[in-house]
């Protein structure tokens, strides 16, 4: 890996899809973060309607629909991801009440207050927390929840090698209190926030990615491209073995006012 930070943005979509496709997840998470964030939303019914933005293959999302009421669409740029995503719906008897859809998180065609839930994990950064925030509030019903993962430092110094890969690979990364603050300000009440544990980055998707690099790497042998993917994908790793105790991963729950 050169000394310039290389992220996700600089390569071709359909080498990243391909690469996360074969993974459960295509970020950090995990079932019991899911369940614990769930836990704070109060307002679901079976006539509830959810939105997962950002939903990838939909790891969560299955999650989500086992464990709330309500029907459950999921948004997701890569028509090969929703193609897993309803595929997966139908494997668990869900796809009467779950299904995925292709479309941007950033262009959305629900109705203005049309939203009981919107849920969206290590997605947001896409468009950025405060502008999806505050876009996604008019699809909200009034008491309508949000809850986001979101990276966040955890400390208000940290030192330079991470801070500079952080401000090229997504330089509105804050510390946690900012983050409330943004909620706050584009009017929510935040209701919780809890720190992701490190097991959501490590052994399940760290982990997950190695166990599918070399055969990624040898189907496209002699591409730079794939392999400065894959390189950059290990230097992040490598960041977070590192770095772990500066940053993470922050799960945020809002209520629209």
């Amino acid at each position: 890996m050169s000394d310039e930070n290389k992220t996700i943005h600089d390569f071709d979509v359909n080498l990243i899809c391909e690469y996360f496709i074969g993974l459960e997840r295509q970020g950090p998470g995990s079932p019991d973060s899911t369940i614990r964030a769930l836990s704070f939303v109060d307002n679901l019914t079976l006539d509830s309607k959810i939105a997962d933005l950002g939903c990838g293959t939909g790891g969560q999302t299955m999650v989500l629909a086992q464990n709330a009421p309500g029907d459950m669409t999921g948004i997701d740029l890569f028509p090969a991801f929703i193609d897993l995503f309803n595929a997966n719906a139908g494997k668990l008897n869900l796809g009467s009440r779950v299904k995925g859809v292709i479309g941007s998180m950033d262009n959305l065609s629900f109705q203005e207050e049309e939203l009981d839930l919107i849920w969206s994990e290590g997605a947001i950064y896409n468009i950025g927390f405060e502008r999806g925030l505050i876009y996604w509030k008019k699809f909200l019903k009034p008491g309508g929840f949000i809850a986001v993962t979101e990276a966040s430092w955890f400390t208000g110094e940290r030192p330079q090698e991470i801070e500079k890969f952080w401000m090229d690979a997504y330089p509105e990364i804050d510390t946690i209190p900012a983050k409330i603050a943004q909620m706050q300000k584009a009017g929510y009440v935040p209701v919780a926030h809890f720190i992701l544990p490190e097991y959501c980055w490590t052994e399940n998707f760290y982990v997950l990615q190695a166990e599918v690099q070399e055969a990624f790497l040898k189907k496209h042998e002699g591409n730079p491209a794939a392999f400065d993917f894959v390189e950059s994908e290990r230097h992040e790793a490598r960041l977070y073995a590192k770095y772990k105790s500066f940053y993470g991963y922050v799960f945020y729950i809002g209520k629209k006012i």
